[in-house]
């Protein structure tokens, strides 16, 4: 089983492009690209990585598949798309005629707006990608997760995929409402969860293995090992933990399990969800 980063950025850094690497994240700002990655893979025996937006523009989606092209490693794109434009089926036909995009993202947690989700232009695009064989990756804070839930609900034959558990407080130890609002998303069964971002949510310095085992708990009795996929997040955990810290997090957690199981965790069901070649 071929095992899979789920969840990773690159990037040309630019301080306009990426004004949120505020001062705290000083360490991201230089670029990461799939030269500095692959070694990375290599040492935790991964052999493949999902490519995820960073910048909400097309030229961000064109750039992520162009690298996709020139490193088999990649596997997929999940890029951007302005899911409310009245020329969103014409930029979708165009981008999935590369078949590495597998999937597209809004970077919904910036939004002021908890319901931004629910608006319905965005809706209208939502509804829309299954026709192009897309999934949609929700990237949310946990106040935003009742508006995620609403909006899954109003669509059973979209695959959704939740990105980092949806940033719980854990440097907080904070549970409640997440716990409530994770149950009630995993209640459907065309919504996946990547356990992918925690490090970040933790302490950055002094954090502890168990710090994570709470949410951890929460997420697998929720969902379940058959629609959990790990991600590292890579370069933003830079910041929390290495690479194989951040890796070590899950698969230190998952040891207990089947190999079967563990998987699935680690490259099938991403495989699955983002419908990967072989």
């Amino acid at each position: 089983m071929n095992r899979i980063d789920a969840h990773q950025h690159f990037w040309n850094y630019d301080p306009v492009e990426y004004g949120w690497i505020d001062e705290p994240m000083a360490a991201l700002r230089r670029d990461f690209l799939p030269q500095d990655l692959k070694p990375l893979l290599s040492q935790v025996g991964f052999q493949g990585c999902i490519a995820v937006q960073a910048r909400q523009s097309l030229e961000e989606t064109r750039w992520l598949l162009s690298l996709a092209k020139q490193n088999d490693f990649i596997r997929g794109v999940v890029g951007w798309v302005d899911l409310r434009s009245a020329q969103l089926p014409d930029q979708l036909r165009d981008l999935t005629r590369d078949p590495k995009l597998v999937g597209v993202r809004h970077v919904v947690q910036a939004e002021p707006d908890d319901d931004f989700m629910l608006r319905a232009d965005f809706r209208r695009g939502i509804a829309q990608l299954a026709a192009f064989g897309l999934a949609y990756d929700i990237l949310v804070y946990p106040r935003q997760l009742r508006a995620a839930v609403k909006l899954v609900s109003q669509f059973p034959e979209q695959h959704f995929v939740l990105d980092h558990i949806a940033k719980p407080l854990i440097a907080q130890g904070a549970i409640e409402p997440w716990n409530t609002e994770i149950r009630a998303l995993a209640q459907f069964p065309n919504v996946m969860c990547k356990v992918s971002g925690m490090v970040t949510e933790a302490r950055w310095t002094g954090w502890q293995p168990e710090d994570f085992r709470p949410y951890l708990d929460v997420i697998f009795e929720a969902f379940g090992p058959e629609r959990i996929m790990i991600g590292s997040d890579w370069p933003v955990c830079t910041v929390a933990a290495d690479y194989h810290e951040t890796i070590g997090i899950v698969t230190d957690y998952i040891d207990g399990l089947s190999t079967a199981q563990q998987d699935a965790i680690l490259g099938g069901n991403c495989a699955a969800f983002y419908r990967l070649p072989e």
